[in-house]
């Protein structure tokens, strides 16, 4: 009895939200495939029982069946997943119960972008190993081998050890995890699930027993899905930038942006060969597309076959009436005649450009065209060069090509150029599968476009060989993946700046990767896998220069390309349309060969992004991201939050302390309100220039020697003339604007520009607002012990004094933008040796003022620097117009009513 262990060990990374090992195989024969493909959410483990069994003529011509000649004695399936990045390995062993030889067929499928890194075979003892070698050098070497005779075999499905073990490894933390029954209850129990905050383990190893579809079956009812979900937390707008030997892996997919508006074209395949199923599952799939757009978007149907017509001419508003009248019109389509995809594509490109050069769409909208299509063309331009000439010299930089290739007579490679080259992607719907489905959950990728002219910017000269950093979409419920190297030796952290264009809105988003947090990390879980980050890296790199080989203008372009995608196969151990997988024993007398299938060039694993390459630090000319703090430790230990910040400001700090600087006398002079939790204070009340600041204030956790201390835990900027609210709470800030609503939290670093106003965040520290560069506004994050007994977090506000208030100007702070005269004098001895008193005349009134010290924490977040001031007793009496009740506002964004 022969025992002959396969073992394959495949690297791959996907961005859409799936993990999938497909088994489709014959349940009596050795032909197996096993397809594995990782995204961040989904393990997916499908088997297709087809049960029939090999039949062979016997002497006399009649059938005799078979008996098993070769049985499967375990199948095993490792995959560990450490930051969306897989290495899986698949181990077979079989037994071979003949006393002849028997031909084992070990059939991997790879997925999509995947690539074979190691596999290696012992039978009886030998050992047969790997290596990569060039694709002429390796059909060569193969080509010494002595061929030998082959017979078919069997296999039984069921498989004494069948073991399915997956681990996840997620820095960024797991959100959630779950394997839902897929099963119809049979295997209530198996998977069994065991997670943490950063790790999980799915395990999945049926008896014998628990795999036959009944007691006493040979079928198994491995049959079906077995799907593990997950995702990870995403609460940094900016990304999860991950750092580590030498390589950086930048992972990007914020959400709560509003979505784009979309201006979409749909350019449907009519012609003869549509007719029957794929036509009726392209009509079902589209009424459902139709159905999910949005009141903002616009569209229209294009339909072809040697002719082209249009449902309308021009661009149409997505209104419940019009989206009826497209899907009636949708339900006539007749399919017949043949295919003229050059006219069609042409006459969508010309809508689009003509809508655009008139001014009819929206300037900060999204513009798709998406091609539905399952054959070459037959009519018109026939020269598929000719026609990708031609869509490139007439479609405009705002719009975005993607193409969809059903079954298997279309010209796949065709459609990928064509996208690729004009900022979309080309996606196969198989003619064997639920079409329908497979057109709704591409469409579902591309149906909420959140960001525009996404560029990834690492300004250092020690950061070398970035991927594909600059993206003309970004969608939601996906991730962008960027990747590169970096010179350990001169960075402490490592910076990314992204810059991106919102609804309305423009964004510097920016964040710091340190170096030794993700060793500790890695270093705890022998799962872990440390060399992620240069895998990763070698897998974007390879996948983009294939897309580029692709592409190449000409020959010359072509060989550069190839001799580096050559050079990558070979460093990294990887198996690539341009290498072979050598498969040898050790005297190097019996070789196998494996060839890579041909690679789907486009980026990422069907992930829809597509763009180019820029410098990394090429920031664009608009972005003004703020400057690296200066950090420096003080006496006290504490980081320095701005290098210099400006000297006198008026400041409301602690519970709550207003320090109310006077330019002209240059004083600075002191009072407390103390109120109750929940009541809204007026800061700054300007009707004339529309500007308001309020906030909200919150109580202690509990009294303290009979006082309950209260702190600005809320606060609310508006500003009238643009119609921008900005609310800034412990937790997170939110820029309203219009209808549109843009959310960062204190984890965040990021610059947002919203007409005249920007924002600007600096993780877990300050947020600054500033308007039309002139005027601004600080607010400090105070952060306490969570199990605290007393204090909560709180905020405080630092106002510079400004003449760019009207005269008009009132509120807590804003009455004194008008500086009033005041007169400090008999300072003597106090109470309290160290705080003197002294008597102060201002607005017609003499009060008694007591010299002390409050605190200023723009340059020390934890001990604060000493402010000297003169302190005005009874919150503020005399000091400030009225009394400090008359202060209270209704809502956040409330001007104070004056009487």
């Amino acid at each position: 009895m022969k025992r002959l262990t396969c073992l394959f060990i495949c690297l791959f990374l996907s961005e859409v939200s799936g993990f999938e090992i497909p088994i489709n195989g014959l349940s009596e024969f050795v032909d197996y495939e096993d397809l594995v493909e990782l995204a961040p959410g989904k393990f997916q483990l499908v088997a297709e029982n087809q049960r029939y069994q090999r039949s062979l003529p016997g002497e006399s011509g009649e059938i005799m069946e078979e008996a098993d000649q070769v049985t499967l004695y375990s199948y095993k399936v490792q995959s560990t997943i450490t930051s969306r990045m897989a290495t899986t390995m698949i181990q077979s062993k079989v037994v071979n119960n003949s006393p002849q030889p028997q031909n084992v067929v070990f059939d991997v499928q790879i997925p999509k972008g995947a690539f074979i890194s190691n596999f290696s075979m012992t039978v009886d003892g030998t050992t047969f190993r790997s290596s990569i070698k060039e694709k002429t050098v390796g059909r060569a070497l193969y080509a010494q081998a002595r061929a030998k005779g082959k017979t078919a075999g069997l296999v039984r499905r069921l498989a004494k050890h069948l073991e399915v073990d997956v681990w996840v490894i997620e820095p960024q933390g797991i959100r959630f995890l779950h394997v839902p029954d897929t099963f119809e209850g049979h295997f209530d129990g198996v998977p069994v699930i065991s997670k943490g905050q950063q790790k999980a383990h799915v395990s999945f190893k049926p008896t014998v027993a628990q795999q036959r579809i009944c007691p006493n079956c040979r079928e198994t009812a491995v049959d079906g899905e077995l799907v593990v979900l997950y995702d990870v937390k995403r609460e940094e707008k900016a990304g999860e930038l991950e750092a580590f030997n030498g390589y950086f892996v930048h992972f990007f997919a914020p959400d709560n942006l509003d979505p784009i508006p979309k201006n979409i074209l749909f350019v449907i395949d009519v012609s003869g060969s549509m007719w029957g199923v794929k036509m009726k599952q392209t009509v079902e799939a589209m009424k459902t597309i139709l159905d999910d757009l949005r009141a903002e978007d616009h569209f229209s149907v294009i339909d072809f076959n040697q002719n082209v017509r249009t449902w309308r001419n021009d661009l149409i508003s997505a209104t419940k009436t019009q989206v009826a009248d497209a899907k009636r019109y949708i339900e006539k389509i007749q399919p017949s005649g043949g295919t003229n995809i050059n006219e069609a594509l042409l006459r969508a490109i010309f809508i689009l450009n003509e809508a655009n050069n008139l001014g009819l769409l929206d300037p900060n909208s999204v513009s798709l065209i998406i091609l539905v299509s399952d054959g070459d063309p037959t009519v018109g331009e026939l020269k598929l060069s000719k026609i990708q000439k031609n869509v490139k010299e007439n479609i405009q930089d705002n719009i975005s090509l993607f193409s969809l290739g059903m079954g298997f007579d279309v010209d796949y490679d065709f459609l990928k150029r064509l996208s690729n080259e004009n900022r979309g992607i080309a996606q196969r719907i198989y003619g064997n599968q639920d079409t329908s489905s497979q057109l709704k959950k591409f469409y579902n990728q591309v149906s909420t476009p959140l960001l525009r002219n996404v560029q990834f910017n690492y300004p250092h000269t020690s950061v070398t060989d970035v991927t594909q950093n600059n993206f003309h979409n970004y969608f939601g419920g996906s991730e962008i993946v960027v990747a590169g190297k970096f010179d350990p030796a001169k960075l402490d952290q490592l910076e990314s700046i992204i810059t991106a264009t919102s609804a309305n809105t423009q964004l510097v988003l920016e964040t710091l990767a340190q170096m030794d947090d993700l060793q500790d990390f890695l270093s705890k879980d022998k799962h872990a896998d440390p060399d992620f980050t240069r895998k990763l890296w070698a897998y974007l790199t390879i996948n983009q220069l294939l897309a580029e080989r692709s592409l190449a203008p000409t020959a010359a372009a072509k060989r550069r390309i190839t001799r580096s995608i050559l050079q990558m196969s070979l460093d990294h151990h990887i198996v690539t349309p341009l290498t072979s997988l050598v498969i040898e024993n050790e005297a190097g007398d019996e070789r196998m060969l494996a060839d890579a299938p041909p690679q789907d060039p486009s980026c990422c694993s069907g992930a829809l992004y597509y763009g180019s390459k820029v410098s990394p630090d090429s920031i664009p000319s608009w972005a003004n991201p703020s400057p690296t703090p200066v950090i420096s430790m003080l006496a006290q230990g504490a980081q320095v939050l701005e290098s210099t910040p400006p000297p006198h400001v008026m400041r409301v700090e602690n519970d709550p302390h207003f320090i109310i600087y006077l330019p002209k006398s240059q004083k600075n002079i002191c009072f407390n309100i103390d109120s109750e939790p929940g009541k809204i204070l007026n800061l700054v009340s300007d009707p004339e220039s529309g500007i308001v600041i309020n906030g909200q204030l919150v109580g202690a956790k509990k009294p303290n020697n009979g006082k309950l201390s209260t702190y600005f835990g809320k606060l609310g900027f508006y500003f009238q003339s643009e119609d921008v609210k900005i609310e800034i709470s412990t937790e997170a800030i939110t820029l309203s604007g219009g209808s549109s609503t843009f959310a960062l939290s204190w984890s965040d670093t990021a610059q947002v520009m919203n007409q005249r106003v920007q924002i600007s965040v600096k993780k877990a520290k300050v947020v600054t607002i500033t308007l039309d560069k002139e005027m601004s506004f600080s607010v400090l994050l105070h952060r306490v012990w969570k199990k605290h007994p007393i204090n909560v977090d709180f905020l405080g506000i630092y106002v510079p004094p400004t003449n760019k208030f009207s005269p008009n100007a009132h509120g807590l702070i804003g009455q004194f933008m008008q500086e009033p005269k005041i007169h400090i004098f008999n300072e003597r001895p106090g109470k309290d040796p160290e705080k003197p008193e002294a008597s102060m005349e201002v607005k017609g009134q003499k009060l008694i003022v007591t010299r002390g010290l409050q605190k200023d924490y723009r340059t020390d977040l934890v001990f604060g620097t000493d402010v000297t001031c003169w302190f005005v007793h009874n919150s503020g009496k005399g000091f400030i117009d009225g009394h400090y009740k008359d202060y209270f506002v209704p809502q956040l964004y409330s001007f104070l009513k004056r009487p």
